[in-house]
């Protein structure tokens, strides 16, 4: 027994040695990767010394004798901290994925093939401006002198996912940049979904039922009547949904609802305590580890620029320099259209066009898939856009047989200036000469607002398709793509697109709210991301008279709900302070103390409270409730809680009280009925997934952020390492805002969010601040890795200063690039 036990034990310490021997040698082959902030290095492609200066946060400041040699750098800066994020893009779209992840990811890259998105990209650099084209070729050859390095140095393969995949790293095009754009045009996109939804719901629902559940924005009121899509198409038959499809953190396409959303607001002296001009800006984008946003200042020949990148981009896309400030929110411009084209019975390699049949433009593209012989692939293009398979977007429910689909959409250009519009703009030193040089910008749309030494402004960027006043369903459906009314006619004139400047209350923002309203076909959109946040900002706004940097951070960061403080009141009605006490330990008793909660309330979202649960939850089930039974498997489609739809239901507008009677049972309910029913659901839901206990539950633990890595971030004991998760505040419909993942599975998780935070105060331009979700560095073993959340989790940021001796203050280390060979 002595003898067995003896070698247990030494197998127990070899194990256990074993596993320290491999974890070390892990360890030191990542760490490996890690850059050297120090370091001087002998570099081809620059005129003269270059210094990045990483100030204590790992912000680079980069220090140049000119434009070309400080993009250059910048590119060097992106690919020592964010190489593994960067790749992952330029793959994406090029839809190069399945070379990595094999079949997993066949369907992502076939429809970037479809759209073509990188040769799109490949074709528009050579419209850029001269000025841009320097940039594109510098911040290239920066990144590819840090791959040189790498392979100089044995430095780790440049990142320790490239121990798991292929190290091979093709060197950086300006083409890649480009892409990169494109692909956020891609991730901001929501129309085309938009307009399948409505189709397929129209298929179900009468006229009146359909506005309640996909409503016009409030206040407008040109509205003209649509035809309903089975007219249109009358082989498509009544659709049943299957519910959403599940999202692989991998594929650029989200659901509507992920569409990218932003806050950008902004002061004139007259409303500045300070006298000088204000500026707020936090856009919206999907949460990752690392952010997607990566801080950088610029010190260029007019002057210092700072704010937040996109790696792969050699631009400051929201930020500031001396002179101007400038930040971004999505437009929610209408700029997709979904044709159904025929396929001519004789020959399906024709299509039908207003001049007759015509032959799809068409090419073979091979995929190559990891472990898999390569598949080819058959792209065809019609005049209105790339053919789309029916599995996008449940395309092929409301594609009748016989027929295809395609999509026109902005940024399917090959004479994209978009890049040129974004360096143009972080230039210039006014607001006119911004919206000037802002005019070639293509797509994703955005609200540009801007902020001067004396005045500020807002504008749409982006193309704005030119439809017919005759167009058959105004592009809020699928329609005929071969009647020529159906068809854009180009572009809108860049004047056209709305502008606000220096508004007569010296208060301008958007928080994706609507804009304008005007009559189709210069409407700009019928569908828009915001009609509840705005309402709390404009309260915040108006309740000084006087603003100051203070109170646009706290603006920011502001988590009261005004969906709550508007829909409890309706919903809750008739069910406060009704009835006996009832028995504890009774569910009647459980809905009266969750009653007594909300009915003290203050609509406050914070982290640490039991009623955001509660009402969030409640809200969730009311909405189940109501159009599970009319809508069948096409109300999971409705992921989260619309307002607009409840509202309407609970004041009956137009007959919408109809919601609350379940067809399929012989009683007639009520509205009260069903929310009394929601809410015992919801109570249930919570009591099987947190605590009975409702005064001891915490909104955080449902909302935690999750900053998770597209790949790691799903291997068991790496997800531990490099996921980051935070218990946080805000909620669908604040303006801190933190939309849950909706579904079924942890709905209310924090997935989509502000990964930037920026405030720009011009009467003192170096007191502006910032920050991102994470950290700076994309590699899970720095400290900088997520040195910058527990900031933002708190609602705190870091300076944004152009003082360089304040970057040089504490400094994380100084990198010196010098010409090799006495350049």
């Amino acid at each position: 027994m002595a003898f067995v036990f003896r070698w247990l034990i030494r197998i127990l310490v070899g194990l256990f040695a074993l596993t320290l021997l491999v974890a070390g040698t892990v360890y030191y082959l990542a760490s490996r990767s890690l850059p050297d902030y120090d370091a001087t290095h002998q570099v081809v492609g620059i005129s003269g010394k270059v210094e990045i200066v990483r100030d204590n946060a790992d912000v680079p400041h980069i220090f140049a004798d000119n434009d070309r040699d400080a993009f250059y750098a910048l590119g060097f800066a992106h690919a020592q901290d964010r190489l593994w994020q960067m790749t992952m893009l330029r793959r994406t779209a090029q839809g190069r994925l399945s070379e990595q992840f094999g079949r997993r990811t066949l369907e992502i890259d076939k429809l970037m093939r479809r759209l073509d998105l990188y040769n799109l990209a490949v074709r528009s650099v050579q419209v850029q401006d001269a000025k841009t084209l320097s940039a594109l070729r510098a911040y290239s050859n920066g990144v590819n002198a840090w791959l040189t390095e790498i392979n100089k140095g044995a430095l780790g393969r440049g990142a320790p996912e490239f121990f798991l995949f292929t190290n091979e790293i093709a060197p950086w095009q300006p083409a890649d940049s480009v892409a990169v754009i494109k692909l956020m045009a891609l991730q901001m996109s929501g129309h085309l979904e938009q307009e399948v939804l409505r189709a397929q719901t129209s298929l179900i629902l009468n006229p009146l039922r359909l506005r309640d559940i996909l409503p016009d924005a409030p206040n407008t009121t040109t509205i003209a009547a649509l035809p309903e899509y089975a007219s249109l198409f009358p082989a498509v038959p009544r659709y049943a949904a299957g519910g959403p499809t599940p999202l692989d953190p991998l594929s650029p396409f989200k659901p509507h609802a992920f569409a990218g959303a932003s806050n950008a607001w902004a002061a004139a002296p007259s409303r500045s305590a300070a006298g000088g001009t204000l500026l707020a800006n936090d856009p919206h984008l999907g949460f990752s580890a690392p952010s997607i946003w990566y801080l950088a200042r610029l010190e260029l020949t007019q002057g210092g620029i700072i704010g937040g990148t996109i790696p792969g981009v050699p631009a400051i896309l929201t930020g500031r320099s001396d002179y101007l400030g400038w930040g971004l929110t999505a437009a929610y411009v209408d700029d997709q259209d979904v044709y159904i084209e025929k396929l001519n019975p004789v020959n399906p390699d024709e299509y039908l066009t207003p001049d007759g049949y015509k032959p799809f433009l068409t090419r073979d593209s091979i995929i190559r898939i990891k472990d898999e012989s390569p598949l080819t692939l058959k792209l065809q293009w019609t005049e209105n856009g790339p053919v789309l398979p029916g599995s996008h977007y449940d395309l092929g429910s409301i594609t009748p047989a016989g027929h295809v689909t395609t999509v026109a959409w902005t940024a399917l250009s090959p004479a994209d200036t978009s890049v040129s519009a974004i360096l143009g703009l972080m230039q210039a030193k006014s607001i006119n000469e911004a919206l000037s040089r802002a005019k070639g910008y293509l797509a994703p749309a955005m609200n540009l607002v801007l902020a001067d030494g004396g005045s500020v402004a807002m504008k749409t960027i982006g193309a704005i398709p030119k439809r017919s006043p005759d167009h058959q369903t105004q592009g809020r459906m699928p329609s005929p793509g071969w009647f020529v009314n159906n068809r854009w006619q180009g572009r809108m004139p860049y004047v056209d697109n709305p502008t606000f400047t220096n508004p007569e209350g010296g208060i301008i923002g958007n928080t994706n709210n609507k804009m304008i309203d005007r009559p189709f076909p210069r409407n700009v959109s019928y569908y828009w991301g915001d009609t509840q946040r705005v309402l709390r900002w404009k309260r915040l706004m108006q309740s000084r008279e006087v603003h100051t940097r203070e109170s646009f951070i706290e603006a920011q960061l502001d988590t009261v709900s005004y969906t709550a403080r508007a829909l409890l009141p309706l919903v809750a009605a008739n069910l406060w302070f009704t009835g006996e006490a009832a028995p504890e330990g009774t569910p009647e008793r459980q809905r009266q103390r969750a009653l007594d909660l909300l009915a003290n309330w203050n609509g406050e979202m914070n982290e640490h409270m039991p009623e955001p649960l509660i009402y969030a939850a409640w809200m969730r089930a009311l909405q189940d409730r109501l159009i599970r039974d009319e809508m069948g498997p096409l109300a999971g489609k409705f992921t989260h809680v619309q307002p607009l739809f409840i509202e309407r239901v609970f004041r009956n507008t137009y007959g919408a009280g109809a919601w609350c009677d379940i067809l399929q049972s012989a009683a007639t309910e009520s509205c009260t009925d069903i929310a009394r029913m929601a809410l015992d659901d919801a109570l249930l839901w919570i009591g099987e997934n947190y605590s009975t206990n409702l005064e001891a539950l915490r909104w955080g633990d449902a909302h935690q952020a999750t900053h998770d890595h597209s790949v790691l971030g799903e291997i068991p004991v790496l997800k531990w390492f490099v996921n980051i998760h935070q218990s946080t505040s805000g909620g669908d419909n604040t303006l801190q805002r933190g939309l849950t993942r909706g579904g079924n599975v942890k709905p209310f998780e924090n997935v989509h969010g502000a990964g930037f935070r920026g405030v720009y105060d011009f009467a003192d331009p170096d007191s502006s601040v910032f920050v991102i979700s994470t950290g700076q560095s994309g590699h899970p073993l720095s400290r900088f890795y997520d040195n910058l959340g527990e900031l933002w989790r708190r609602g705190e940021y870091i300076p944004m200063s152009l003082d360089p001796a304040l970057a040089r203050a504490a400094a994380a280390g100084i990198t010196v690039l010098e010409p090799a060979g006495g350049e």
